[in-house]
């Protein structure tokens, strides 16, 4: 079986001691590739240099790894427009690389203590318009705030899709996303007792709407509280699916590989009318 991990951090500095050793036995795990969000301007550079680098082993015993450009909305209390100007310009600049844009999304965990709901909205938005200029999928975080997330992905009409990162919520959330054709991204949740209205909800969505991941080093599986994540972990997420959906573990393997390939690899050619943000 060959896996795609669809968000992992690995440029994180968890993993700057191992970073090769490490990428090698994911390749041998059959994790063959991983999509590396961006979460703010200082680590824009970072993901890129990791998508271009050539690993010091064999480039076939190796996972590759693909890069994308955006803002966490935790990242950005300090920031402002000229961010928003430099990240169009850094994508611009590396759209014909990136996979997708992100990660950015709407947190209102965070917009409570910070009381920048109005801000994380701007934000959102911008990285909508650059995910439609360039047509690429886009990697949305949520947490509490589907109510805010639905309505503007339904305004701004996201031609090339996306995934809902870490997806937590009810069928009828999932199924509302799905709608407006973005994937679901399952991860450590799923290994969680109490998590039960999100694992109700994958069983009953079609398997064409999922994607793994791990969000290493963040979101640990159930009974690895405490410690960093690995992308490792993407093996027991997929078998903890298998126990949740009707699929074989096979089924399942091949066809979110098919779903990853189609979302962030088979993109189509960047619209001739396309207008500067």
């Amino acid at each position: 079986m060959l896996l795609t991990d669809s968000h992992c951090h690995i440029d994180f500095d968890n993993f700057s001691g191992s970073l090769d050793p490490l990428l090698k036995q994911c390749f041998r795990a059959g994790i063959h590739r991983m999509i590396v969000p961006a979460v703010s301007p200082s680590n824009w550079n970072r993901v890129l240099q990791l998508q271009n680098a050539k690993p010091s082993h064999s480039h076939d015993e190796t996972c590759q790894l693909f890069s994308c450009l955006g803002i966490h909305p935790w990242f950005l209390n300090d920031l402002d427009e000229k961010d928003l100007n430099h990240l169009s310009e850094k994508v611009s600049n590396n759209h014909k690389s990136i996979v997708a844009i992100g990660e950015t999304g709407i947190d209102q965990v965070i917009a409570q203590s910070q009381n920048n709901l109005q801000k994380q909205i701007t934000f959102f938005e911008r990285h909508l318009s650059l995910a439609n200029q360039y047509n690429l999928p886009v990697i949305v975080h949520h947490r509490r705030s589907h109510d805010k997330i639905i309505p503007l992905l339904k305004k701004h009409k996201i031609s090339a899709g996306g995934v809902i990162h870490a997806f937590s919520g009810s069928y009828q959330q999932a199924k509302a996303y799905v709608d407006l054709g973005f994937s679901l991204g399952i991860g450590g949740t799923i290994t969680y007792e109490r998590a039960k209205k999100t694992i109700e909800a994958i069983k009953a969505l079609p398997i064409e709407s999922l994607l793994l991941e791990t969000d290493a080093p963040s979101m640990p599986l159930s009974g690895y509280q405490g410690e960093d994540n690995s992308p490792l972990q993407l093996i027991n997420v997929l078998e903890c699916l298998a126990t949740i959906r009707p699929e074989s573990i096979e089924t399942l393997a091949q066809k979110i590989e098919s779903n990853t390939q189609t979302l962030f690899f088979d993109r189509r050619p960047i619209p001739l009318t396309a207008k500067t943000i």
